[in-house]
């Protein structure tokens, strides 16, 4: 690990100024910042440390202006607080089996939604893979079992977060501030899937910072559901996740959100799939035709067909389930 400064700024204003100096990385609960560091694969000369700076923890709803949780809060709040599990119950569901408690503990919202993804050859320092600036994605012909069956091109990772599909299914938005000043955008924005010249995971700028993210209070009305399954009982990355949302009024379903997680670079979604579920009643056919749009387009790689089979039924289920 190489040499690095330290500071613990009071005031966002002085984070941001120091982030502007030099290969400065932003710190919160440095779950997945230090172990690249740790791997070498960053090396920040300075790191500034958020967990000071006033207004950036905690959640709050008020009725009628949507649900705001600040980006500094640690996933444990979300996922212990009795009252907002009664607001938006798909928040515990997806962070239950996120990680340990331990992590779950110093872990922040923010932090979870810009993680980095978990690839092996991209964790490996050594192994200089497309995403790293090289000329080939090794998942391709390599070991690949965990890896997207849709939606990649040059680079084969998946998004990793559990929290992500259960915010976006809630159309989520967030909040940032940098050098530029202030703006929002709708958290499905912030992932984009590795192409061309743009090798990156999200489109954060440069000595930017995520703020808050905020739920529209329209979409609380929602009831949520959010499925993974892993490869061992708890606390292991998603082979493949599905939370799915719709409020449903009077036996049907209306404004219907499904977002896979695991299964490719972005938080997946089909917007004909949600389309074709308007007003329906959400029974059994309507589930599969649904699954089956959604998983129209993988091209799994040679060890991952199984994720195929396994993301048909798990969005099968997560449907049927908001009417059982």
């Amino acid at each position: 690990m190489n040499a690095f400064s330290y500071a613990r700024p009071r005031a966002l204003a002085d984070a941001l100024r120091m982030l502007r100096t030099g290969a400065a990385s932003a710190l919160a609960g440095g779950t997945d910042l230090l172990g690249l560091m740790k791997d070498g694969l960053a090396r920040p000369d300075a790191l500034v440390d958020l967990t000071g700076i006033e207004g950036l923890r905690g959640w709050s709803h008020a009725r009628g202006k949507g649900l705001r949780i600040g980006a500094l809060t640690p996933l444990v709040e979300l996922e212990t607080d009795e009252t907002l599990a009664k607001t938006m119950p798909i928040l515990r569901d997806s962070l239950r089996d996120a990680a340990t408690l331990q992590l779950r503990t110093m872990g922040t919202v923010g932090g979870n939604l810009l993680q980095r993804n978990r690839c092996w050859y991209f964790r490996d320092e050594g192994t200089v893979c497309w995403l790293k600036g090289g000329t080939r994605c090794f998942a391709v012909d390599g070991e690949n079992r965990y890896h997207a069956i849709i939606g990649a091109r040059e680079c084969a990772m998946v998004s990793p977060s559990d929290l992500v599909p259960a915010l976006i299914a809630y159309d989520a938005e967030i909040s940032l501030t940098g050098s530029r000043g202030e703006r929002r955008m709708k958290l499905a924005d912030l992932f984009v899937a590795p192409h061309g010249s743009q090798r990156r995971e999200h489109t954060l700028r440069p000595a930017e910072l995520i703020v808050e993210v905020r739920v529209p209070e329209a979409a609380l009305a929602r009831k949520g559901t959010y499925l993974k399954a892993m490869d061992r009982k708890a606390w292991s990355f998603a082979l493949v996740s599905v939370a799915a949302a719709a409020r449903i009024d009077r036996g049907v379903a209306r404004d219907v959100r499904i977002v896979m997680g695991g299964v490719a670079p972005v938080p997946w979604r089909v917007l004909a799939a949600e389309k074709g579920l308007e007003g329906s009643a959400l029974d059994d056919a309507a589930c599969t035709d649904a699954a089956e749009r959604i998983l129209s387009g993988a091209t799994p790689l040679r060890d991952n067909g199984y994720k195929v089979t396994l993301a048909r039924e798990l969005v099968r289920r997560a449907l049927r389930s908001l009417v059982s």
